[in-house]
């Protein structure tokens, strides 16, 4: 059974970075996405950014440009390195996986319920 596990999240300054991760455990077949949502108080979870079976990576408009993800196929891991945060950040950011024939950026306008794996969530803080 696949389980999903965020850390390092935690409370900066606007301005501030963070490097979130994902941890993986039990078996996964060759094929998955994994991707990076996030949902504020109030809102919808929303797709952040995506590296795709092949390694194409995607981001959200809003993310683009300061937030990185990488996998460590070695170490069943996905990150998103956040750098220059804005208070606008601030979510309950969580990793999930799927598979399918989405290239890049397209899977982050798919519904939360498309993903069958989600992990519990880290809460990422940004104060001006």
């Amino acid at each position: 059974q696949v389980r999903l596990v965020e850390s390092g999240g935690g409370s900066v300054q606007a301005g501030g970075s963070l490097r979130l991760a994902c941890s993986r455990s039990g078996y996964m077949p060759s094929g998955y996405s994994m991707v990076w949502f996030r949902q504020a108080p109030g809102k919808e979870r929303e797709g952040v950014a995506v590296v795709d079976s092949d390694g194409t990576a995607g981001y959200a408009d809003s993310v683009k440009g300061r937030f990185t993800i990488s996998r460590d196929g070695a170490k069943n891991t996905l990150y998103l390195q956040m750098n220059s945060l804005k208070p606008e950040d601030t979510a309950m950011y969580y990793c999930g996986a799927a598979r399918g024939t989405y290239r890049g950026s397209e899977w982050l306008g798919l519904p939360s319920t498309y993903f069958p794996y989600w992990g519990q969530g880290t809460q990422v803080t940004v104060s001006s």
